[in-house]
């Protein structure tokens, strides 16, 4: 699909920002990208591999997979991270290639601020540079290397 960002992006024909979280046949996991701009740290994709629009045309593998590691990431945000709440959002709206927000919530933030979109509401929201993104990317992947869960 040469029109799809997310289909472009595991081609290597964008880049994203951040490094690869984790990857196997069926998902790839890393950090959402803000343009250059300043992201949210802790705002994390889960991108379907193969090219399907929503949750309903997974196979059962690619949804054994992709429910394993949307547990194991929201795990490794609060442990690593020390995320207090892990937010999960489809859309779809924007990019019709199935892919998931995991968007962590950290301590102090106000009530106002919380939701998956809202916490960027917040004036104090941790946000950060591809540096910092990067270190981010690595902790999770180092987390997620050393922990196995059953």
């Amino acid at each position: 699909m040469e029109d799809c960002f997310i289909c472009n992006k595991h081609a290597g024909n964008i880049e994203a920002a951040g490094v690869m979280i984790y990857e196997d046949k069926y998902v790839y996991v890393g950090h959402i990208d803000s343009n250059g701009q300043p992201n949210y740290l802790g705002h994390i994709m889960i991108d379907l591999k193969r090219h399907v629009p929503t949750l309903a045309e997974m196979t059962v593998e690619e949804a054994q997979a992709f429910g394993i590691i949307m547990a194991r990431v929201s795990k490794a945000l609060k442990e690593s991270e020390n995320a207090e709440h892990i937010y999960a959002l489809v859309s779809g709206n924007s990019v019709p290639h199935l892919h998931l927000h995991l968007v962590a919530r950290y301590a102090n933030t106000p009530k106002e601020c919380w939701g998956p979109m809202e916490v960027y509401n917040w004036k104090e929201a941790p946000m950060g540079d591809n540096n910092e993104v990067i270190d981010l990317c690595n902790r999770l992947k180092t987390h997620l290397e050393n922990n196995q869960y059953e």
